[in-house]
């Protein structure tokens, strides 16, 4: 990094399925590019070529299912890729990155959501990030029931197949949804909370206030 060159930022952004936050990070991304930040969009699993193959075999129908600990383990695999070769370098040349999904996913979704338990996730994430965490996270949080009529919702109307998590019991979501609003209890200078129920434009006027907030008080 250059002289007077300042470190980037690993923006996050989290929630159930539903929660609409995929269609909220554009306006993010365009909010951060306003206030002259170089800004670098990227998902999880995925963000590499690597990465975008698990992907697809976590999100596709598998006979029988797929075992939690390989589950959590592919996504970790995936995930180690991802910081080698995309954050990292990102945010040591000053970019800021903007992560679909990151590790607290890992929390809800495996460790709450499989029921693994938030030991084992943490000590992956150790293992795999030292004290590298994300600089800010915002989580796209509501009821259950409203972000599954937005999934079937999308389905009839032929936006996308319903993907393997996608098909999940309501109870499974319940606990994922459980497991995020407990890390946000535990980190809340780092979680922002949105409110995802509303329409979209109330929903980014909160993303909005927000992100001034945040920026202002960098």
């Amino acid at each position: 990094m250059s002289d007077g060159q300042r470190r980037g930022c690993l923006i996050t952004v989290e929630g159930i399925e539903g929660a609409g936050k995929t269609s909220h990070i554009e306006h993010i991304r365009d909010r951060l590019i306003a206030d002259g930040k170089s800004v670098l969009v990227t998902r999880e699993p995925g963000g590499t070529a690597l990465g975008e193959e698990i992907r697809g075999l976590l999100l596709s129908h598998r006979e029988g299912g797929m075992d939690a600990m390989a589950e959590l383990l592919l996504i970790f695999a995936a995930r180690a890729e991802h910081l080698e070769r995309v954050i990292r370098p990102a945010i040591a040349v000053g970019q800021w990155v903007l992560c679909d999904r990151f590790t607290d996913a890992s929390y809800a979704y495996q460790g709450a959501g499989r029921g693994m338990g938030m030991d084992r996730v943490a000590v992956l994430e150790d293992w795999l990030q030292g004290a590298f965490r994300p600089d800010l996270t915002l989580l796209f949080d509501l009821p259950v029931e409203v972000g599954m009529g937005r999934i079937s919702k999308r389905a009839d109307q032929g936006e996308g197949e319903i993907d393997r998590f996608e098909q999940e019991h309501v109870s499974f979501w319940e606990r994922v949804r459980v497991g995020y609003l407990e890390l946000a209890d535990l980190n809340p200078d780092r979680f922002k909370l949105i409110d995802a129920a509303p329409p979209i434009e109330d929903v980014r006027s909160q993303v909005d206030d927000v992100i001034t907030a945040w920026l202002r008080d960098r």
